[in-house]
């Protein structure tokens, strides 16, 4: 019998799963919300707006180097969340890559309090500063 995978194993590859939604082929991220008792509270992987074109489909809108028509994975989980009434206060996040700047600002503002990824994705220094600074954890896995 295989030996039982770990929690974050688990869910890692479920953000990894999640990310094969993504509607945006610059990066297929995926993102879980997790509470302290080990349930996904969200998930979101990178795509456009809900009802409009997908960039898969229409080609990307580009600015500054950025896809601007995507919404990030961790911003779709979160604003699942808003949308629903969810708390995600005290939640740990598995996603596929390193969190930008303002998704990394957002997850601080929401009560993450733990951030596992697999990937290193231009990783910002300001980001790494405010995850110091507001004693937020990051783990590599």
């Amino acid at each position: 019998m295989e030996k039982r995978k770990s929690w974050n194993e688990y869910f890692m590859q479920i953000a990894e799963i999640v990310a094969t939604r993504s509607t945006c082929d610059r990066a297929e991220v995926g993102c879980l919300i997790v509470n302290d008792d080990n349930r996904i509270v969200s998930t979101g992987y990178n795509g456009s707006i809900s009802g409009n074109p997908h960039c898969d489909d229409v080609g990307h809108t580009m600015r500054d180097g950025h896809c601007i028509a995507t919404i990030h994975a961790e911003m779709n989980a979160l604003l699942y969340c808003a949308k629903e009434g969810i708390s995600v206060n005290g939640c740990k996040i598995y996603v596929t890559h390193f969190p930008c700047l303002n998704c990394t600002k957002a997850l601080i503002q929401a009560g993450i309090k733990k951030i596992f990824y697999k990937h290193s994705y231009r990783i910002d220094d300001y980001a790494l500063e405010l995850l110091k600074k507001n004693n937020i954890p990051y783990e590599k896995i």
